[in-house]
C-alpha cells in the first residue's frame, strides 16, 4: 500500500486535475494506513538523569553487623557504613590528616541520605553495601571548605554505546546512558549538562553528531542545551558468548572535533555485572575530564564563539574624523537673574551583569580587579565563576551602562554591549 503511494508521488502532473486526483488518492492511503504509521521520534527512549545538588556522596561502603534483632542490626549497619564514609569522605577532601573523632549523632546531623546498593537480612544480622550523602552545606565547614567552588563551564554530554556492531546514543535505551543518567555529579568540577534523550533529543544527538566539524551546527546544538562545549564518552561493550565475561573498552573524547583525552578497559564477569563496571568506568572518565580541565585543556573551544565583537580600531578612526566633542556645562549653571548656582543631579546607581572569559585563575583575578578599577564602580562580586569558560559578575556603577563600557574600553578590553549587561575580553 505504501510503496503504491510513493510511485504515485513519482508520476509527472501535468494539469490541476491530475493533480486534485492524485493528493485525493494520497488521502485516502494515508487514512487507510494512518493507523501503521509511527512517528520515528515515538517509542520508549531517553533517561531523564537524577538531580545533582552539590552534595558529597560516597559509595560502596560495605557492612556486616549484627544486633539484637533485624532492625537493630540494621540500625548499626548503617551507623557504620556512616562512620566509615566519613572518614573516606575526609580523606578525598579534607584538609589533610587523620578524620576528626565525631559522635554518632554529629555524624547523623551531616547526612542527609543513606542509598541502599544491595542488602541481605537476617533474624540478627545485616550485610549490605551502602552510599552515603553528606549535606554540603553542613558538611563543607567541616572539611575546610569556604566561598565558591570553581568548576568547567556548562560541557553537553554525548554518550556513545558501541555494542552488536551497533552505535547508539539516544535512539533506544541502554545501559551507558542510564549509567550516565543515575551519576551524581554535584562532587566533579565538571558542570555536566545531561539531554534526557526523549523527543526530538534522540534525532539531534547521534553517533554521527560526533563527525561533524561545522561550527554553526555545534553552536545551534550547544545553544539548545545551553553549554559552552561538548564532550563525548564513549563505551565499547565486547562480549566473549552469551552470559559471559564482558570487556569494555572506554575513551573519553571531547570539543567539536572530537578530541582524543584518554582511554581504558574494564572487565565484568558476565551481563549482570556490567552495571557496576559502567559505574566505575564514570568515576574514571570523570576524573580524565577533571584533570584535562586542571591542566587547561579541556576548555571552550574559541572557534563555537559566534558573539559579534565591536572593533575597537573602526571605533577609533570614526571618533577621529568627528573631531573632539564639544565642551558643555553640566556640573553647574548660573541663574543670571537670582545669581544662584545650581548643581546637576547626581548620577543614578544602576546594577550591570558583566561576563568575562576565564582561562584560568589569574582571569578571574584580573576581570575584577579591572572592573573594581574603572571610575564610578561602587561594588562588583562574582555570582558564577567558570574556570576555561565565561564567568559572571554583578557590578554596582553610578551612571549609564555606555559610560561604562567607554571605561573598560579605556583599560584595553573588548566591550560587547547588551540589553543591561556587558560581555568583557582581552
Amino acid at each position: 500500500m505504501f510503496g503504491v503511494a510513493l510511485v504515485a508521488l513519482r508520476l509527472p502532473l501535468e494539469n490541476a486535475k491530475k493533480r486534485k486526483v492524485l493528493g485525493l488518492g494520497l488521502a485516502v492511503l494515508m487514512a487507510a494506513g494512518g493507523a501503521a504509521l509511527v512517528a520515528q521520534i515515538e517509542g520508549d527512549r531517553g533517561i531523564p538523569p537524577i538531580a545533582s545538588n552539590g552534595d558529597f556522596e560516597i559509595r560502596g561502603i560495605e557492612v556486616n553487623v549484627s544486633g539484637d534483632n533485624a532492625e537493630d542490626a540494621r540500625i548499626n549497619g548503617w551507623r557504620e557504613a556512616q562512620r566509615k564514609a566519613w572518614v573516606k569522605l575526609w580523606e578525598s577532601n579534607g584538609s589533610g590528616g587523620a578524620a576528626p573523632g565525631l559522635d554518632d549523632s554529629t555524624i547523623e546531623s551531616l547526612v542527609s541520605a543513606v542509598v541502599v546498593e544491595r542488602e541481605q537480612i537476617g533474624p540478627r544480622r545485616y550485610i549490605a553495601t551502602l552510599g552515603v550523602i553528606f549535606d554540603r552545606a553542613r558538611t563543607g565547614e567541616r572539611l575546610g571548605m569556604t566561598g565558591a567552588r570553581a568548576r568547567s563551564a556548562p560541557l553537553l554530554v554525548i554518550p556513545v554505546l558501541h555494542q552488536g556492531g551497533v552505535a547508539t546514543v539516544f535512539e533506544t535505551r541502554n545501559v551507558w546512558q542510564k549509567a550516565w543518567a543515575e551519576y551524581r555529579t554535584g562532587n566533579s568540577a565538571i558542570d555536566y549538562v545531561r539531554p534526557i534523550g526523549a523527543g526530538s533529543e534522540s534525532l539531534l544527538l547521534t553517533a554521527g553528531q560526533l563527525d561533524r566539524r561545522s561550527r554553526n551546527w555545534w553552536r545551534m546544538i550547544l545553544d539548545e542545551f545551553g553549554a559552552s562545549d561538548v564532550i563525548m564518552p564513549i563505551a565499547r561493550l565486547e562480549r566473549e558468548y552469551p552470559g559471559g565475561p564482558v570487556k569494555g573498552t572506554f575513551t573519553a573524547r571531547y570539543g567539536p572535533d572530537n578530541r582524543f583525552l584518554g582511554s581504558f578497559t574494564l572487565n565484568a564477569k558476565n551481563d549482570a555485572e556490567v552495571p557496576k563496571m559502567l559505574e566505575q568506568a564514570i568515576g574514571q572518565i570523570d576524573r580524565i575530564f577533571s584533570q584535562a580541565l586542571a591542566n587547561g585543556v579541556l576548555k571552550p573551544d574559541p572557534t563555537l564563539n559566534m558573539v559579534t565583537q565591536i572593533d575597537q580600531a573602526l571605533i577609533d578612526q570614526t571618533m577621529e574624523k568627528l573631531g573632539p566633542a564639544p565642551v558643555t556645562m553640566e556640573a553647574e549653571s548660573i541663574d543670571d537673574e537670582a545669581g544662584a548656582v545650581t548643581t546637576a543631579p547626581a548620577a543614578a546607581i544602576n546594577t550591570f551583569t558583566i561576563q568575562f572569559a576565564t582561562e584560568d585563575a589569574a582571569g578571574v583575578d584580573a576581570g575584577m580587579a579591572a572592573v573594581r578599577g574603572a571610575a564610578g564602580v561602587k561594588s562588583a562580586s562574582t555570582t558564577s565563576i567558570a574556570i576555561g569558560g565565561t564567568s559572571v559578575m554583578r557590578v554596582t556603577y553610578a551612571g549609564e551602562l555606555d559610560a561604562l563600557a567607554a571605561a573598560l574600553r579605556a583599560q584595553g578590553w573588548r566591550v560587547t554591549v547588551g540589553a543591561g549587561a556587558l560581555s568583557i575580553r582581552k
